[in-house]
């Protein structure tokens, strides 16, 4: 952002009955009216977000992370701030009360979460780093920020985290992989709400993040599915070269841990192309009800993938959920080669750098939302309408940073809320 390099930017695109365009959007940093806090160097604002309508009043808010944010004497910190939605658009914010014992250089806030943890109804939101957890409780005020807030666990190394219902009982469960000395697919522990505290539960077979939430096989309870995305080797036993997903379903006690998980690759049946070194299948997941069916699809980036001789060009497959769980049978690959689909794949464009289903046109379809942050050097966002058939490429948008007039838009494109 002009001179201050990384300082951060944060860029919404306000959806309509056609979708988005460059035209209706928003650009906020830290300098914005009512932003809490001053755009410097390194604060990397915008480098973790998560929607969700914090206040009740009907527009949904957005949390945004800065990881690289000083708090005093202290560099590199991070912090959390929740910018305010309305009839408008966002406009505002207030910043998320700070833990007083994180050090320098720690990236609070890269992970961020929203959701009714509690199931008082009343949505709460999740910030991690530093191998901290900490809750804030709604209902939250413009004013006053949450109701409360305390550190709420430990993550030894860990910093994503996931969120959704995999109980069913409207409580949601917060799932943080943790990162494991020999193998970088990690550990999956999540905590669930009893009613009355907080249980921690660990699913000991499970690897990978990022992550998402969504009911695949439409039988009320949340299944959680996570990119593993790192090719197997001597420090990472397991998954599959090119990278996975798996699917591990919920039930009223969350995911059973003996369960066999549904393991997608690039080399399952049905699944196009093939698993390659460093394609990074699993580098980003989203669930969504693309056609409307009822059942949860999920949409998996590939940002390394090979479009022949072309080198991280980049990939999303989207694959569908049913009755039965995710399958693999009409199955589609996207890329910048695709008839229909703006541009052209070109060196390093990471197609598929974030991926995101969510519904900006209001008609009960997911869009597919994809994230292009090499794109000129620069990055990009593209669209791709949801229809009862799937995804089209009728009507797919493409907006570049240049298109969004973004001065300094290295990275557009990298992060995408959920």
């Amino acid at each position: 952002m002009g001179s201050m390099s990384c300082a951060g930017a944060v860029v919404v695109l306000y959806g309509s009955s056609s979708g988005v365009s460059a035209t209706r959007k928003a650009i906020i940093t830290q300098n914005s009216p009512g932003v809490p806090g001053t755009a410097e160097s390194t604060d990397l604002f915008g480098s973790a977000l998560a929607a969700a309508d914090l206040d009740r009043d009907g527009y949904s808010d957005l949390v945004v992370g800065a990881t690289g944010e000083s708090i005093g004497d202290r560099d590199g910190v991070g912090s959390g701030t929740v910018l305010w939605g309305g009839t408008s658009g966002l406009s505002g914010g207030k910043g998320l009360p700070q833990p007083a014992d994180l050090s320098e250089w720690g990236g609070f806030s890269r992970g961020i979460a929203t959701g009714d943890f509690d199931g008082d109804g009343d949505t709460d939101v999740t910030l991690t780093g530093q191998s901290h957890i900490r809750l804030y409780q709604g209902p939250f005020t413009r004013t006053g920020g949450p109701l409360s807030h305390y550190r709420a666990g430990e993550l030894g190394g860990g910093y994503e985290v996931i969120a959704g219902d995999m109980s069913g009982d409207g409580a949601a469960e917060r799932v943080h992989p943790h990162a494991v000395d020999g193998d970088s697919g990690g550990q999956i522990w999540y905590y669930r709400w009893t009613g009355t505290s907080y249980k921690f539960a660990e699913l000991p077979n499970a690897d990978g993040f990022p992550g998402s939430v969504g009911d695949v096989n439409g039988d009320g309870y949340g299944d959680l599915v996570l990119g593993d995305s790192t090719d197997p080797s001597s420090h990472k036993p397991g998954g599959h070269k090119g990278g996975q997903i798996t699917v591990w379903y919920g039930g009223p006690n969350g995911p059973d841990p003996a369960q066999t998980p549904t393991v997608v690759h690039q080399d399952t049946t049905g699944v196009p192309g093939a698993g390659e070194t460093d394609d990074a299948f699993g580098s980003a997941v989203s669930t969504g009800d693309i056609n409307g069916d009822g059942y949860a699809d999920v949409a998996v980036a590939a940002h390394g993938e090979d479009l022949g001789t072309v080198a991280e060009a980049g990939s999303v497959t989207v694959l569908f959920g049913s009755a039965s769980g995710l399958k693999t049978s009409g199955a589609r690959s996207y890329t910048q080669d695709t008839s229909g689909v703006p541009g052209t794949a070109e060196a390093w464009d990471r197609f598929g750098s974030a991926v995101d289903l969510t519904d900006l046109t209001k008609d009960g379809k997911a869009d597919l939302v994809i994230g292009v942050d090499g794109e000129n050097g620069s990055g990009g966002v593209w669209t791709l309408r949801g229809t009862s058939t799937g995804p089209t490429t009728t009507g797919s948008t493409g907006l570049t940073a240049t298109g969004v007039s973004l001065k300094a838009g290295n990275g557009f494109g990298s992060v995408i809320a959920q």
